[in-house]
């Protein structure tokens, strides 16, 4: 049950952990094989950069999921809100609350930090988390359609003919 529930931030050396659970997301959601992140690159950015926040879900006196967030903007709302990139909570703990207590625990960060939202991505095969997203009272945004560019695509567009636009 929740009741037993800490939350906790993650310190530097959580770092494997951290990886550990991503991997354990990764799994879940098919796409293992597109990890390649490393505990000195998440140190660096977690922890150096301090471009994204980890809190830890514990029970039984040990860290039985996480949830990996950042800050972003909306201009419209002119105010920070908060991006969860990932919740993950171990299997054999799901469906006991400690999912909702944790984005609870965000919603609170981001009340205190006067954020204007709170919001995260949930892939469409993912029928369980889509229905426990909506019991919270989440809004599913169809109106919007996501785009990526990533890894060499990336590389080339940033070298493809520089300030062009005039910025």
């Amino acid at each position: 049950m929740e009741n037993n529930l800490e939350i906790r931030y993650a310190e530097r050396e959580d770092v494997p952990l951290i990886l550990q659970f991503i991997k354990g997301l990764a799994e879940y959601e098919k796409m293992l094989d597109e990890v390649v992140a490393d505990e000195a690159e998440l140190a660096e950015w977690i922890f150096d950069k301090k471009k994204a926040e980890v809190i830890f879900a514990c029970a039984d006196g040990r860290e039985i999921g996480f949830a990996l967030f950042f800050h972003n903007f909306s201009t419209f709302l002119g105010r920070a809100g908060i991006y969860l990139e990932d919740l993950y909570i171990m299997p054999e703990y799901r469906g006991k609350g400690y999912g909702r207590r944790m984005l609870q625990k965000l919603a609170e960060i981001a009340v205190e930090r006067k954020c204007g939202r709170l919001e995260w991505w949930c892939l469409d095969w993912n029928k369980s988390s889509i229905a426990f997203y909506l019991s919270l009272g989440a809004e599913q945004m169809s109106d919007w359609t996501t785009y990526r560019i990533a890894g060499d695509t990336l590389k080339e567009l940033a070298g493809a003919g520089g300030n062009s636009d005039g910025i």
